[in-house]
């Protein structure tokens, strides 16, 4: 048997391999620190599992569900985005659709409306899954590269004009995923502008809206006037409520988009458990003050890892948002052989700038999360080790 071409373009998926060397050393004996991979290690909120398991003792959970999503699901995802965000003009019917987490949403998206000689324009450093399924769709990418001197942003005036006439999808994801870089809605504008110049489909993941901190409320790409003309936002309950193993979350916005994505789905899944859906209906109705309960727990972890690397010289400045905390390798060294010393001399597993895109060379990403203690730990190993961003 052979496999298809398509998969000599993809390389292993980094968390993947990731777990394979964690594997391998915790073989050979060695205590681990992993703080690779963005999944919370806090349970998902009682009340939560309280409705799931309600869910599952109705037997009319146990049929098939409606391929979009059940009409009390989209009811309750759109109440969500108007207290949230402010956007109330959202129709359930057609501007909403569940969604088996963000990944498989994302995923499908590229299918419904990328063909061969179609460019995608998608950030760098970036979810992975943004260029594989690029490829999975026959398309081009065209990357943006997410440089500190724009605050992590892409420049826009530097896509050529050619490559954006050929392009049909635009992603972003702030709060961002690796960088931790947020954005204002003034970017958002400028986003939607463009987009509506190109005729090109602008999409948000905004997997980490809930997940900032010192008081700062991450924005919806929908609240900018104008932006359901030609946007969409992918949201989930994987980060904000501990719940990455349940694979719920929504997509919302631009009609077009939505009758795109779902027609794909239609075809390739047969949607969310019922229950599971009950669960996230839960999930959005947390008070607010066990959210930010929630948060603090990983705005304290924040502060114990910046501030632990800034003492040993890393420059870092806290971010606003996100589960993790990028941070530059030190000189001398690039990314991959930066987190290989960490892993050899410390037992810190994290992974290397470079695994989200070329413009990720000389940064690595820090999970938020494992215990306050092993991250203690994980500073003090690195110290013990005589790790300074300085020498090494």
């Amino acid at each position: 048997m052979q496999f298809a071409k398509r998969l000599e373009q993809i390389p292993p998926y980094l968390f993947a391999e990731l777990d394979r060397q964690r594997d391998e050393l915790i073989s050979k004996g060695v205590d681990i620190i992993n703080m690779g991979v963005g999944d919370p290690d806090q349970p998902t909120p009682e009340h939560v599992v309280t409705a799931m398991h309600q869910g599952i003792d109705d037997p009319s959970t146990h049929n098939y569900p409606p391929y979009q999503g059940t009409k009390e699901y989209r009811q309750a995802a759109a109440t969500w985005m108007a207290k949230r965000f402010g956007v109330k003009d959202l129709d359930p019917n057609t501007e909403i659709v569940s969604s088996i987490g963000s990944k498989e949403a994302i995923h499908n998206l590229f299918l419904a409306f990328v063909e061969p000689g179609d460019y995608t324009l998608i950030p760098d450093p970036g979810y992975p899954v943004y260029r594989t399924s690029t490829i999975f769709a026959g398309g081009e990418s065209y990357t943006m590269p997410l440089v500190a001197a724009n605050s992590f942003l892409p420049d826009l005036s530097a896509i050529p004009e050619k490559i954006a006439q050929k392009a049909k999808l635009l992603w972003i994801n702030y709060p961002n995923n690796p960088t931790g870089a947020i954005a204002t809605r003034e970017f958002f504008a400028e986003l939607v502008d463009f987009c509506r110049k190109y005729n090109i489909l602008l999409c948000h993941d905004h997997a980490y809206s809930e997940m900032a901190f010192d008081g700062y409320q991450p924005p919806s790409i929908l609240e900018i006037p104008g932006a359901k003309d030609i946007a969409i936002e992918f949201h989930s309950t994987s980060k904000s409520y501990n719940m990455t193993g349940w694979r719920v979350g929504f997509v919302v916005g631009n009609a077009t988009g939505i009758k795109g994505l779902s027609q794909v789905k239609t075809n390739v899944d047969s949607g969310v458990f019922k229950a599971i859906q009950r669960a996230a209906i839960a999930a959005f109705q947390t008070p607010d003050k066990d959210l930010t309960a929630l948060m603090s727990v990983y705005q304290r972890r924040r502060d114990i890892i910046v501030s632990g690397l800034q003492s040993l010289g890393w420059p870092l400045q806290a971010p606003k948002a996100t589960l993790y905390v990028w941070a530059p390798v030190p000189p001398g060294y690039t990314s991959t052989e930066f987190v290989g010393l960490l892993l050899e001399k410390c037992g810190i597993l994290v992974p290397p700038g470079n695994g989200y895109g070329k413009a990720g060379e000389g940064f690595f990403r820090i999970a938020l999360t494992v215990p306050d203690e092993r991250m203690k730990e994980a500073i003090e190993r690195i110290k013990n080790a005589g790790i300074t961003f300085e020498k090494v």
